[in-house]
């Protein structure tokens, strides 16, 4: 694990950096994995320290174990950050869901936690970062990317997603709002909204660990979307020219046309006649 050591302003290194949330698992992990393959600096956060050391063993990335809802935690990270070197890209992958409820039987609590991780967590932590990817622009002569990872849910509602719902959309209009906020900045803001992933864990954990009814999400769905998928398109949001900003790109698998149509089975083509 990466600890706190300051590193001298001459030693810092000369590669592009970004950091990326909820990197221990799913779409975060891709997204490390990912960059580092495009030649990225990475800097790899999540809360669980074991699996993040496992990730810098293998991958190389830098790896900093943080609870992003804790102020500490976020002050400590950003001041980190700001003593080893340049922040070019900042990735908001960390999140989560918790329940299935209609809105009469959601539990409060669980729709704290969705706004405290979703929305909170997001807007504390990206603000601690502008100042350092401002510095990064700045001292390159280039562009600094902030990237959001909400959800179809932030764009249509869905029974039994209310609480998700709401926690998304909050999220979506961070993005939407801090591009307004930079205009005349050289900060790109990028959204990518999935629709069905199936990864490890954020099923599983939204319904409380019940792996059979996690199964039945995806139960015959031909080829939902996976981790690297989302983590391919992250990279190439990342990688275009610095003129071009990717707003929102919203991706489903082919089998889901839209938040409430998907279809179970064998993809056919119609035949004639």
């Amino acid at each position: 694990m990466t600890d706190a050591t300051t590193t001298d302003a001459a030693d810092r290194p000369t590669a592009r950096r970004a950091v990326v949330t909820g990197a221990s698992s799913g779409i975060g992990e891709a997204t490390a994995r990912k960059l580092r393959t495009l030649g990225w600096d990475v800097v790899a956060v999540a809360r669980r320290a074991e699996r993040l050391a496992a990730l810098e063993n293998e991958i190389g990335a830098a790896a900093f174990a943080a609870d992003l809802t804790a102020a500490a935690d976020v002050e400590a990270l950003a001041q980190w950050l700001a003593e080893t070197g340049p922040v070019d890209a900042l990735v908001n992958v960390a999140g989560g869901a918790r329940g299935a409820d209609r809105v009469e039987d959601g539990d409060p609590d669980d729709w704290q936690w969705m706004f405290e991780v979703n929305v909170l967590a997001t807007q504390r932590f990206t603000a601690a970062l502008l100042p350092l990817l401002r510095r990064a622009a700045a001292d390159r002569a280039a562009h600094a990317d902030v990237v959001f990872v909400t959800s179809t849910a932030a764009q249509v509602a869905y029974a039994g997603g209310a609480g998700y719902n709401a926690a998304k959309a909050g999220q979506s209009m961070i993005a939407h709002a801090l591009r307004l906020e930079l205009n005349g900045e050289p900060l790109r803001v990028i959204e990518i909204a999935p629709g069905m992933v199936q990864t490890e864990e954020f099923t599983l954990n939204r319904l409380g660990g019940d792996r059979a009814a996690a199964d039945r999400v995806y139960e015959d769905v031909e080829a939902p979307l996976t981790a690297d998928d989302v983590a391919d398109v992250i990279g190439y949001a990342l990688s275009a020219p610095g003129h071009v900003n990717l707003d929102l790109v919203t991706m489903r698998p082919v089998a889901q046309s839209a938040q409430h149509l998907l279809a179970r089975g064998p993809l056919h083509a119609r035949t004639a006649g």
